[in-house]
């Protein structure tokens, strides 16, 4: 018999041929061998390439008279070419494996009548079945439909058929609401079966719903929030414009000017409070785009105080500002928003302080190329805020005096429309605890630094129009009596003469009869429009013989300005409408020395 050692003896070249790692299994197989069996035996060799070649070691043992092993014949063959097709068809099957079993739809095969042959745990966990039981049900028995051989065949050629595969029927009963991938399985070019793809979107479609439904939510406050601006904006048009016209009548007692002055402080407060929430709606559903146009930085800060300096006077409060010196004269960006969040800060501040005096200061705090980050500080010496009620302030309808007794109108939505904005504009805005009484405000915002080009002198002087002076032809297009007779007292006043038309077609008709030269035109009128109005005087009047038009309406949502001004209006302006509001307007399209003086 011959023993291992004497076939190492015997063979050592071949036993060489085989790696370290792979000799001992080999010594078994010869081993084996040598006890009657015949060896097969496949092993690689790493080349100096780096690529492995591979080896197939064949032999039979032959025997003596005694049944003792004499010698072994075989061949060693050179089999790489062969194993690199088996491997690459092993990585074929598994990665097709990996691809079935760690997908995250339900992934089965069929035959060509609709018969289930395997499926992944996701087809398991669609149907309630485990996969055992699955394979030789037909796909008809989870989908609800007879013709399943149908619809499989005719999706090769119509991939919109495997959309009537909508839904799964799980064990318990309940229904899946799925999407459907039919793909054919072809081999040796004929087709033998299909993959069937299912992906479960229960959840999805939950969700979509969920998500239509908030939109249609949204749209309706939308809707409500322009109804309800048009239908408050056109009574208060009536009460904060006669008051403005009472107010101006030199034949008033004092204690009817009192009352007056009551009233259009209520009024003004409303409009207040109205336009408060209709700015928090625009912002909070991302609808508030930011304007990129040059302004004065210290005109904002200036302006913000003066408005809010008789304020502070009535309850002898100090009110100052301060400019660090080098904040660029000329910034890009939006001064009226900015002005909003100086007014809502200032305007807190002189409401919460009873003594002493309310400050604010903007400084230069970083510059990057053409960008600079400006900080501003408002701080007063009011009663203060607890640290405890401090992270609500931000927070909308959140109210800084309701931790004391109900003293200031409001609607809470100041500050949270101020930490809106500041946001858009890239910066951020938190309260200071200090030491001393009071209330510190720091906020910062992103600007775009501009040189602007050297100016003539006198700008103004030079590019003013002076007209000669004159009455003007106006007309009130309005169907609202009390509307009427606010506009139509207001421009009486200044002397101009005013006829009305309560509806498009008589606007169109009055145009048509004398030259006019500027129509206050309302949008919402019976018949025609205020739109399809200007419509028809654009179409009937050449250029430059139009009368101006002024869009008055109750709305003041985002777009409404521009939709008017699309529709070929000249200018637009919001209910309700005081003398300022109608005088800047004239003064802005019939820029005469006399009517200025007139107005004023």
């Amino acid at each position: 018999m011959i023993d291992t050692d004497q076939w190492n003896r015997r063979a050592p070249q071949l036993a060489d041929l085989v790696p370290d790692e792979d000799r001992p299994r080999f010594m078994e197989k010869v081993d084996r061998a040598l006890r009657g069996d015949g060896l097969d035996f496949e092993f690689r060799q790493q080349q100096p390439d780096g690529n492995f070649q591979y080896f197939q070691v064949r032999a039979l043992v032959s025997f003596d008279d005694n049944g003792e092993a004499a010698k072994i014949n075989g061949t060693v063959q050179d089999i790489t070419d062969r194993k690199i097709i088996e491997l690459k068809l092993q990585e074929t099957v598994e990665r097709y494996t990996s691809l079935k079993k760690y997908n995250h739809d339900a992934v089965m095969s069929v035959d060509m009548e609709g018969n289930i042959i395997n499926g992944n745990m996701m087809a398991q966990q669609l149907t309630g079945y485990p996969i055992s039981e699955i394979i030789g049900k037909n796909l008809s028995h989870f989908i609800g439909k007879d013709n399943v051989k149908e619809i499989l065949s005719r999706s090769v050629k119509d991939v919109t058929v495997e959309n009537s595969i909508d839904r799964f029927i799980h064990r318990n009963g309940h229904t899946a609401e799925v999407l459907t991938t039919v793909a054919p399985i072809i081999v040796n070019e004929s087709n033998v079966g299909y993959y069937i793809i299912v992906k479960d979107i229960t959840e999805q479609k939950k969700l979509i719903i969920a998500k239509e439904a908030a939109e249609s939510t949204n749209k309706a406050k939308s809707e409500f929030l322009a109804m309800m601006s048009h239908e408050i904006r056109t009574p208060m048009n009536g009460v904060i414009g006669m008051t403005d016209l009472l107010m101006e009548t030199t034949n008033l007692e004092p204690q009817q000017r009192e009352y007056l002055a009551v009233i259009r402080k209520s009024g003004e407060t409303l409009l207040a409070i109205i336009n408060d929430i209709l700015d928090f709606s625009k912002i909070d559903s991302g609808k508030t785009d930011l304007a990129e146009e040059p302004f004065d930085v210290r005109s904002c800060i200036v302006e913000s105080v003066d408005l809010l300096s008789p304020k502070a006077h009535e309850k002898q409060l100090q009110i100052s500002y301060s400019l660090q010196s080098n904040v660029p004269a000329i910034l890009v960006g939006d001064a009226k928003r900015l002005k909003q969040v100086i007014l809502n800060l200032l305007g807190n501040a002189v409401k919460f302080t009873s003594q002493g005096g309310v400050f604010v200061e903007a400084r230069l705090a970083a510059r990057h190329q053409d960008e600079v980050l400006l900080k501003f500080t408002v701080k007063d010496t009011g009663i203060g805020i607890p640290p405890d009620k401090a992270e609500n302030l931000f927070q909308p309808f959140y109210q800084l005096d309701n931790f004391m007794t109900r003293q200031s109108e409001g609607t809470g939505l100041g500050l949270a429309i101020s930490k809106k904005l500041v946001n858009l504009m890239d910066g951020d805005i938190w309260l200071e605890q200090g030491e001393g009484p009071g209330s510190t405000f720091i906020f910062t915002v992103k600007l775009k630094e501009k040189i602007m080009p050297a100016q003539d002198a006198n700008p103004a002087e030079s590019s003013r129009i002076e007209m000669p002076s004159r009455k003007l032809n106006i007309l009130v297009a309005e169907d609202n009596k009390i509307n009427q007779l606010v506009l139509l007292k207001m421009l009486e006043r200044y002397g101009h003469q005013v006829q009305v038309a309560e509806t498009g077609e008589q606007v169109v008709e009055a145009a048509s009869a004398e030259r006019l030269d500027m129509i206050f035109m309302d949008v919402h009128m019976p018949g025609m429009n205020g739109f399809e109005a200007t419509a028809a005087l654009r179409e009937y009047h050449p250029p430059g013989d139009c009368p101006v038009i002024v869009a008055v309406t109750a709305s003041a949502l985002k777009g409404d300005r521009e939709k008017c001004l699309e529709a070929g209006m000249d200018d637009y302006i919001s209910k309700p409408i005081n003398t300022r509001v109608i005088r800047e307007v004239l003064e802005k399209h019939f820029p005469s020395t006399e009517i200025s003086r007139a107005v004023r």
